[in-house]
């Protein structure tokens, strides 16, 4: 069943014509439309999907559903909505709403948490036959995302959420694929794994096995509304927790339609909540209900203010300034720039991996690196979505931050620092060109200006910085001056070079080597911050385990040894 329209036929009538007329007023959203078209042709709606993503936002307004205690909220029911705005056209219609829910109306979500116990739904000694029953969820869904038509399906929904370039949609979709087939079969038994040591006496061995939380929550980000939530919703339901998840309002529609597909392949409806609202009431919700642990990813603010209020009860996989070092050997500099381009400004920068400072050895600046970085850079378009809108900065704000660095003495504009042309993104919105900016070292490390520099923006933007072999401690110094420590890149083979930034430096995911990048696919390696105990990894057996479970030790006991005499009490 396609979404329900939110207005008279009459209405949308009207409103489809003023798309038409306002897309045709300028000439990048006429681009742009063009280019969602021709990707959106000859493929099928799936039969379990609510919505239609082609008409997102043109054709249609969708009515995203909470889901509680296995039971789909009723639209009727509905109190108060959010309207989320067609992020690349907004005089077009909202591309959907999402339920505004009270704290008044948390009633039925605190009763599904109440209604776990702590053990879980399934650990391994109780109804372990789930473990099983996750393995094939996680075999059809894999297979569901890797069907053409369901891929495009989930691509297009992203990219009316959260505008990028197909190719990045359909990677998102492709990792989801990838993670979901690598925990096919027995492999959800397998995290379950257990050891056995044997005892300081006879008929005694310990026995360790991974313990579920029970009643968990998943608080997710915009920026990849598949990918992010998926894995860490999967990984808490293999260990045997119940979790509510919270998606970002503007995305929440592509959870609701992964949750259908999750039905379809055999998921219990009571197994996962989904609840839609703003901030303060998912912090009562995690309050109030008995929430044993509540996993976030988004901003280091938000995440310090969690921590605060759950007394430590969270894992974060939050902000990420991430840089990258160039070293001394100067090779392969059109694939390098290439890289540096994709890190710093694909999904306009809006990934907590991307490249977020550069420190470039004299030797590929005198060679002409920075310069091919600007050439890539240029090439991107809002017409095909290599670039596009800032979900989190209004292009005032961007552009205030911007003209802050140049303040800086010697800094200096590399390329951007403009708004994009010939859009009708939405004010609350940013639209920028992307942008680098260069700022000396010395004056980077300056008490005064270290912090704006070391600021992650969440858009296409970067900050450039240049050293000699002799200032390679001042590059060290700058990173261990950063707060957050989440992916980082070593782009040089020189082996003595690459061991000194190695074993001085700490960020949990770091690429080392010609080809090394910030940006990666979590289902191919451990994905996560290093450097705070309250960190959380995604994507493989040991981030999931770590995150999604705790280590309970049960010691059997069991022989009383013939002869034996009561000793003295002590």
């Amino acid at each position: 069943m396609l979404s329900q329209r939110l207005l008279p036929s009459a209405v949308r009538a009207a409103a489809r014509s003023a798309v038409v007329q306002s897309t045709r007023s300028t000439i990048v959203p006429a681009l742009t439309s063009r280019y969602l078209t021709t990707l959106s042709t000859h493929h099928n709606i799936p039969t379990w999907a609510t919505l239609d993503p082609n008409e997102l936002g043109t054709v249609s307004t969708h009515n995203v559903l909470n889901v509680v205690g296995g039971q789909g909220q009723k639209d009727g029911d509905i109190a108060k909505k959010l309207i989320i705005p067609n992020p690349l056209n907004k005089d077009g219609l909202p591309i959907c709403t999402v339920p505004d829910t009270s704290i008044d109306e948390l009633g039925p979500f605190i009763q599904s948490m109440e209604a776990v116990s702590k053990s879980g739904v399934h650990n391994p000694l109780k109804a372990v036959e789930r473990y099983l029953m996750y393995g094939e969820i996680s075999r059809k869904a894999g297979n569901a995302l890797s069907q053409p038509d369901i891929a495009e399906f989930f691509a297009r929904s992203i990219m009316a959420c959260v505008p990028k370039s197909h190719a990045q949609a359909l990677g998102e979709v492709k990792v989801t694929a990838d993670f979901l087939n690598n925990f096919s079969g027995d492999n959800v038994r397998f995290l379950a794994r257990s050891f056995g040591v044997p005892g300081d006496h006879y008929g005694q061995q310990s026995n360790g096995y991974r313990w579920p939380y029970g009643p968990v929550a998943i608080v997710a980000p915009f920026n990849f509304p598949l990918e992010i939530p998926v894995l860490q919703l999967m990984g808490a339901l293999y260990m045997g927790n119940k979790p509510v998840m919270k998606p970002a309002e503007k995305v929440a529609l592509v959870m609701e339609q992964f949750l259908h597909l999750l039905h379809h392949c055999g998921m219990p409806r009571e197994d996962v909540d989904l609840l839609n609202c703003q901030g303060p009431v998912a912090e009562k919700l995690i309050t109030t209900a008995p929430i044993r642990l509540t996993q976030f990813t988004g901003s280091s603010k938000v995440s310090e203010h969690l921590l605060e209020v759950t007394r430590g009860k969270v894992k974060v996989e939050d902000a990420g300034f991430d840089w990258k070092i160039f070293g001394p050997d100067v090779q392969d500099i059109d694939y390098i720039a290439w890289q540096c381009d994709q890190d710093a400004y694909a999904s306009s920068g809006q990934k907590c991996s991307a490249e977020s400072i550069l420190f470039c050895h004299e030797n590929w600046e005198k060679a002409g690196l920075l310069d091919k970085i600007k050439a890539n850079a240029e090439k991107r378009s809002l017409g095909d979505l290599t670039v596009g809108p800032v979900l989190t900065h209004t292009t005032e704000g961007f552009l205030a931050h911007t003209n802050k660095l140049l303040q800086i003495p010697g800094a200096k504009l590399l390329f951007g620092g403009k708004e994009l042309t010939d859009h009708n993104i939405p004010d609350c919105y940013g639209a920028i060109e992307p942008t680098a900016v260069y700022v000396p070292i010395d004056e980077m490390l300056n008490e005064e200006n270290f912090e704006d520099c070391a600021k992650e923006l969440f858009a296409p933007f970067q900050v450039v910085t240049t050293y000699k072999d002799s200032e390679l401690d001042k590059v060290l110094e700058a990173c261990e001056r950063m707060s957050h420590h989440l992916t980082a890149a070593v782009v040089s083979n020189d082996i003595k070079f690459k061991t000194k930034v190695l074993a001085n430096t700490v960020n949990g995911t770091t690429y080392a080597g010609i080809r090394a990048r910030t940006t990666g696919a979590p289902q191919n390696h451990w994905f996560g911050p290093a450097g705070d105990p309250r960190g959380a990894g995604i994507g493989t057996p040991e981030a999931i385990k770590l995150v999604w479970s705790c280590h309970r030790e049960i010691i059997s006991d069991c022989v009383v040894p013939d002869g034996w005499v009561q000793p003295k009490t002590t």
